[in-house]
């Protein structure tokens, strides 16, 4: 496993509101992974933004140092001057082999997380995983980390109570937002459909919240999540002509720059004065300070929930051993599967060697004998030579990884 690294910003040594500034816009990712993909001769690579996070996990033998990283982020093209880009990378985390499937195993049971406990962690990154799959910048070793990776978030979760009586950023925001004490009828806009906004609006939704509108950069996911909420949909560009009024906004987007500037808000709130409330999940925050600074507003965001999330770990440390020894537990597991890999790899040739045996030894060296059998004979030989072959495909790899294991 000496090919997998990664690099990581966190939350541990990572003001939130500083991680922002290393989300890459989704719209130019793919492009800008497979060109330092190339560049390094990387060979497979992934990226993880969460709200807490942001992670470039890669397969390559390439040694991971910290003047890689440098040289790495640059060519992201992420858009930092040099001094932020060195504060950044004297607090990333690089990890190399083990180490890193430790890492990675830990954040998927969410050990890592701002919350410890919260499920969400391991959809965001097999869907991280997934995305960058599906566009061709993932491979078979990156396959096996997290086949490895999901495997253990599910044993811990099934078999602690790390995740007992959940609790995620997103609940936290809720009840940070119900102590408001707005009233069902709320004018709520929802700005983004991603999955941190469809989970705070069942929060919503249950407790018997009823007036939304959506807005999102493509309509269609809008009116999904509206049709959810019973509300309207809108697409992003029609937030600057909204003027129905509003009691709260909910909003987390990947943008990268803030989408609620003080143009939008005091054109959103259309000529009221009453005090509003702004719930930004978001990482770089979609609410751009200059709105604080000119307008009286309760403001919830991730790095206002540093308490409660501090107070949830100590409830959850005695799970935290649990943990730790179903992780030890399938990295053992990951390293004897990591061996069959290679055998199976290795060996992937022999079906088609024995084929090539079979065909020269039935159609050249044996040809007259063959040929001078009756029909039935032939049949019967057929049959034998099939039954042989399969057992001589198999029966070396069973050999292989029965020694292997054994030893």
């Amino acid at each position: 496993m000496e090919y997998l690294k990664v690099i990581a910003f966190t939350h541990k040594q990572i003001e939130l509101k500083e991680l922002g500034k290393l989300v890459i816009c989704q719209e130019n990712l793919t492009d800008r992974l497979r060109a330092v993909k190339e560049r390094f001769a990387i060979n497979e690579i992934f990226y993880l933004a969460t709200c807490n996070r942001v992670e470039f996990v890669m397969a390559s033998k390439q040694p991971l140092s910290r003047e890689f990283a440098e040289t790495f982020l640059a060519a992201m093209h992420v858009g930092l001057c040099p001094h932020v880009t060195k504060t950044f990378l004297d607090a990333a985390s690089i990890y190399e082999g083990r180490e890193a499937l430790v890492h990675l195993l830990r954040t998927s049971c969410s050990l890592e997380s701002l919350v410890v406990g919260e499920k969400e962690i391991l959809a965001q990154l097999r869907k991280a995983y997934e995305d960058c799959r599906e566009a061709g910048l993932t491979g078979d070793k990156l396959r096996l980390v997290m086949e490895c990776v999901v495997k253990a978030a599910k044993e811990v979760y099934t078999h602690t109570n790390i995740s007992r009586n959940p609790i995620s950023v997103v609940s936290l925001a809720y009840r940070k937002l119900k102590d408001l004490k707005l009233c069902s009828n709320a004018r709520i806009l929802i700005i983004g459909a991603g999955e941190t906004n469809r989970n705070i609006s069942k929060y919503l939704q249950k407790h018997k919240f009823s007036n939304f509108a959506v807005f999102n950069r493509t309509l269609s996911k809008a009116q999904q999540l509206a049709a959810d909420l019973n509300g309207e949909a809108f697409e992003l560009t029609d937030l600057a002509n909204y003027h129905k009024g509003f009691d709260a906004i909910i909003t987390c987007t990947s943008a990268v720059e803030p989408i609620i500037t003080p143009e939008i808000y005091t054109s959103l709130l259309n000529g009221e004065t009453g005090k509003k409330t702004i719930v930004d999940l978001a990482i770089p925050n979609d609410t751009a300070p200059e709105v604080l600074e000119q307008f009286d507003v309760n403001f919830i965001e991730v790095h206002s929930l540093n308490e409660v999330a501090k107070k949830n770990l100590q409830e959850r440390y005695h799970e935290l051993v649990h943990a730790e020894a179903i992780i030890e537990q399938n990295i053992a597991e990951y390293g004897v599967m990591l061996k069959q890999r290679k055998i199976e790899l290795a060996m992937r040739q022999v079906p088609e060697k024995i084929k090539e045996i079979r065909n020269n030894a039935v159609n050249t060296v044996f040809a007259d004998e063959v040929q001078g059998l009756d029909e039935e004979s032939r049949a019967v030989l057929e049959k034998v030579i099939n039954y042989m072959e399969k057992k001589y495909i198999s029966v070396p790899m069973i050999m292989a990884k029965d020694i292997l294991i054994n030893s």
